[in-house]
């Protein structure tokens, strides 16, 4: 019966078979026994050269492959220059080198990149985080979703979900002398009862407001304070922000800059039991003076990043945390006149590494001129059905949006099965 109705919708067998596979597979992930616990999103914002770090082409004429030279892996690929020490360990990480879109703005390549969603003007979508926030809530009286140092922008929030889900920003720099989580502490007049007084009078009110409306603003307020409770009154989960307990040798060992040391907390907070950490490093819109630009800034996120997979797998972290660097998009094939590079979707990089993904692996490559994708493109909608995967979230599972309507996590998207180790 179901062959005939497929006929009479214009399909033949092998039509109909394919789709009967397909939906298997789909369904095969109906139930999903999660391999990373965490996932640490880390964003270059600007959109980060291929060809200046994980992509470079040094065989090509010297206006596509620029002024920087290469460094060989441990795998025996390469990888520019600007990234000995990640080169070193390249045997616990994965890049893949043939992610597109079609996105040349930046807010709308951002918002791809956060959410496995092109933009539409009439439907925000959730982030990552929010998704995970969503699906798993808090764990250990912590956050679920923390932004490092403050949310980057404005596709990092909970979109067509409540508020509550959106993410705990730390408000400061974890690199900054004297860092401290804003809003931690009881202020210094208030003791244990006064507090209570005040929640119990607090809680009145929010009874009140919510018996009068039904605006997401006064839930996601009400849950917003459950979780600062939960902060202030537990020691444990308030100790995962303190930069200051990690021994100085191993703060060094990161880097005492802004890319270390944001990374360092990222390792803390997922240690402790957050789920979802977004931190930004740096600004990578070098439309001239490329060559320079990335020797400058890009040492500090070697050294902090493959510090960070060195700790995670010495931890026994690594395994069950999920790290993914990304960007909005690549640069242009072509060196510009003024010796930079402008924006270029068609193709560029992004790293995995850990939470069940394949260690020592390239995967898709661009062409000769890093102009577009040679073998096996990856979307959006693909790296985010693979994330999601990996942290046993269905990504076709519909969610709820304004109005009662259902939007899958992710539209159409496919999981990589050859990056899963």
């Amino acid at each position: 019966m179901a062959a005939g109705t497929a006929g009479g919708l214009g399909l033949n067998l092998a039509d109909f078979l394919f789709l009967r596979q397909a939906r298997a597979e789909q369904k095969s992930y109906a139930n999903l026994e999660p391999k990373a616990d965490s996932l640490i999103h880390i964003f270059l914002p600007g959109g980060i050269a291929h060809q200046e770090s994980f992509d470079p082409k040094p065989f090509s004429p010297i206006e596509y492959r620029g002024d920087l030279g290469v460094t060989k892996t441990t795998t025996g690929e390469v990888f520019s220059e600007t990234l000995p020490q990640l080169a070193g360990c390249a045997d616990k990480l994965t890049v893949i080198r043939s992610m597109t879109h079609g996105e040349a703005a930046h807010e709308r390549g951002t918002h791809n990149m956060f959410t496995g969603y092109k933009p539409s003007p009439a439907l925000i979508y959730p982030s990552f985080g929010s998704v995970v926030s969503h699906e798993y809530g808090s764990r250990n009286n912590l956050p679920p979703y923390v932004c490092i140092p403050t949310t980057p922008n404005e596709f990092a929030g909970s979109g067509y979900l409540s508020s509550s889900y959106g993410p705990f920003s730390l408000g400061a720099d974890p690199a900054a002398g004297g860092f401290r989580v804003r809003d931690l502490n009881v202020a210094g007049d208030v003791d244990e009862k006064r507090f209570e007084r005040r929640k119990s009078a607090l809680a009145t009110i929010n009874q009140f407001l919510a018996q009068r409306s039904s605006s997401d603003n006064v839930q996601a307020m009400d849950t917003f304070y459950e979780r600062a409770y939960s902060l202030v009154t537990s020691p444990a989960a308030r100790e995962a922000f303190n930069i200051e307990a990690e021994p100085a040798e191993l703060r060094e060992q990161y880097g005492r800059h802004q890319a270390g040391q944001r990374m360092l907390m990222a390792r803390r907070l997922v240690e402790a039991g957050v789920r979802l950490v977004t931190l930004t490093y740096g600004g990578w819109d070098f439309h001239a003076g490329i060559a320079g630009n990335m020797r400058r800034d890009m040492p500090a996120f070697d050294q902090a990043l493959s510090m960070l997979l060195k700790d995670l797998d010495q931890r026994g972290l690594l395994e069950r945390t999920l790290v993914m660097v990304s960007s909005e998009f690549g640069r242009t094939p072509k060196v510009n006149k003024d010796g930079g590079r402008d924006h270029w979707p068609k193709v560029f990089s992004v790293m995995l590494a850990g939470g069940g993904i394949q260690r020592g692996l390239i995967y898709g490559s661009s062409d000769a001129t890093g102009s577009e994708p040679e073998f096996d493109p990856v979307s959006p909608e693909d790296l985010a059905t693979t994330v999601y995967h990996q942290l046993g979230i269905v990504a076709d599972k519909e969610l709820m949006a304004p109005g009662d309507r259902p939007i899958e996590i992710v539209d159409g998207g496919r999981v990589i099965k050859e990056l899963l180790a």
